[in-house]
């Protein structure tokens, strides 16, 4: 799933957002300035919109902001050759029509479009700028969650039973249900409480914004015409948003999109009779194929996620609109597997099956889920990726939680401790702030599982209809890792993946200070705990690791 969360109060906001185990860092030569952490105060004083939109780029020490120091990056390999790289986006989909991206698609010159043959005999028929897994033709792609999924197939086979009722070969299974079973219904009673709570503020506040508009004679009214009115007309919620600049209108409007959020998880993720699969084959049955069509933009007002995440890597640079990816020489294949819900195993693994077998040398995956009924084809497929030398960069998730503990699917481990694959890479989420709230408070962490960190809050890029737009999420900080990953491919293209891997992460900036732990009610530890590298992401040294490892300077 696409990860999100939605934080409440007055300002409601959707925060767009899985796993890796490294324990060794590989012995590398490091750049200066990576070695030893950079003591340096954070950045004072406000930053302006434009500062703010471009900050992931800026250099930790002329700017004192922690981003990549991609202008530094781009200048170390000024007088360098570069190779095009293909970077596959697994997503929601992808408007690849968008101003900032239409140059950088990906043509599958072997196909010809539109005339219903598999010209290049790959199995997937007018595949001219990648594949759609989940179905659909310009239409949103609704589907449960795994957990309720899981929850609805164990129910038929054990219902009501008790322990004693249970034979010894189901033993393992009927304890598994019984965790699925307690965090579904955990799940559904508070999506139905947050729906409530929404519909019911929100028909309050219509109320109150109507009444004030009739008794004041006007729309846009300020704290001070509402204190024109008698005690008893005075709604407290709406004092409270005016008296702090806000409108009615403005929270009415986030107020609706909880509706649509909570609407969506009651009606839909956890709703027992709903299939949202349209594709005709069985999910569960990996060998059902070839299935899915071409259309990979799906429906431009649901792929703003998929768009967003794509232009961080490679939004083409200087071209004086909207803003820069961090990567050129790119080219974009869109692999469209992620509805709005649970991807499902089989679309995860033939998405990244497909990405390789196409060209792809970088995958991001900014998706994620608690439950993973077919690992074990997710796990073929990323060792699949791994023999043809692709790098996987993969969201850690916005739960908050320390997944060295807690599920979070896919990974490259079955046990969180040891790594089947070296070619995956799993990115947190950072923040501007050079200080104790460097880490997002929503970006998932794990001293095993979680390989860097980069830039996921407040982050600039493009979204449907040649628009922009600020999101937040482990969503955004994988794509910064995959457009670096991109860099260092271009220019040094005879680095493995499993090296390039490792450079992101032996090159970024050490940090040695204490951080505010995510969902920690205000603890503090080393940043150092969170993830295997204890760095943040840095192009720069990325690429002079590279070049030094190359060219031994």
């Amino acid at each position: 799933m696409i990860q999100k969360k939605l934080i409440l109060g007055l300002s409601l906001a959707v925060v767009l957002a899985s796993c890796s185990t490294t324990k060794n860092i590989h012995n590398l030569v490091v750049p200066e300035g990576s070695t030893t952490a950079i003591s340096i105060p954070a950045k004072q004083g406000d930053m302006s919109k434009e500062e703010i939109q471009k900050w992931p780029h800026t250099d930790i020490t002329s700017d004192s902001i922690p981003g990549m120091s991609l202008d530094k990056a781009y200048a170390f390999v000024a007088d360098k050759k570069a190779t095009t790289v293909l970077v596959a986006v697994i997503d929601s989909g992808i408007d690849n029509t968008h101003e900032d991206l239409k140059d950088n698609t990906w043509i599958n010159s072997d196909e010809i479009a539109g005339n219903g043959k598999d010209d290049d005999k790959n199995g997937y028929i007018d595949d001219i700028h990648g594949w759609n897994f989940i179905g659909g033709e310009g239409t949103a792609t609704p589907e449960q969650l795994e957990v309720t999924r899981i929850y609805k197939k164990l129910n038929t086979k054990f219902g009501t039973k008790t322990e004693d009722q249970i034979s010894a070969k189901d033993k393992d299974e009927f304890v598994y249900f019984q965790k699925v079973k307690k965090d579904f219904e955990k799940r559904i009673v508070e999506a139905n409480s947050n729906y409530e709570y929404y519909l019911k503020t929100k028909k309050y506040l219509t109320s109150a914004h109507d009444d004030a508009v009739k008794k004041l004679g006007k729309e846009d009214y300020t704290i001070a015409d509402l204190n024109t009115l008698e005690e008893a007309d005075k709604s407290p919620i709406l004092m409270q948003i005016v008296g702090n600049g806000g409108t009615a209108s403005e929270v009415l409007e986030q107020l609706e999109g909880g509706l649509k959020y909570y609407g969506s998880q009651v009606n839909v993720m956890y709703n027992l009779d709903f299939n949202g699969r349209t594709t005709g084959d069985n999910a569960y049955d990996i060998k059902d194929i070839p299935y899915g069509n071409a259309f990979t933009i799906g429906s431009l007002d649901d792929e703003m996620h998929g768009t967003h995440v794509t232009g961080i890597i490679l939004a083409t640079r200087n071209n004086g609109k909207g803003m820069n990816g961090v990567a050129k020489n790119v080219k974009l294949m869109s692999v469209r597997t992620v509805p709005d819900g649970d991807e499902y195993d089989k679309d995860v693994a033939l998405a990244i099956r497909y990405a390789v077998d196409n060209g792809a040398k970088v995958i991001n995956m900014s998706f994620g889920k608690s439950y993973s009924p077919n690992p074990e084809w997710v796990y073929d497929a990323i060792q699949y990726a791994a023999s043809k030398d692709v790098l996987l960069v993969h969201a850690a998730g916005n739960d908050g939680k320390n997944i060295d503990k807690s599920d979070n699917f896919p990974n490259d481990t079955k046990d969180k401790i040891n790594e089947f694959s070296d070619n995956v890479i799993t990115v947190g989420a950072m923040t501007r702030h050079y200080d104790e709230k460097l880490v997002a408070t929503f970006s998932n962490y794990g001293k095993l599982n979680v390989d860097i960190f980069a830039p996921g809050l407040e982050i600039y890029s493009t979204v449907p209809k040649n628009e922009y737009k600020s999101i937040q999420g482990t969503s955004m900080a994988a794509p910064e890792v995959a457009g670096v990953a991109a860099l260092v491919r271009s220019y040094y293209p005879q680095l493995s993946a499993s090296q390039v891997k490792h450079i992101l992460m032996n090159s970024g900036i050490k940090i040695d200070f204490d951080v505010l732990l995510p969902k920690g009610d205000g603890k503090k530890v080393p940043f150092s705990d969170l993830s295997v590298s204890g760095r943040v992401l840095n192009a720069y040294n990325a690429l002079k690791m590279a070049d030094q490892m190359v060219n031994g300077k």
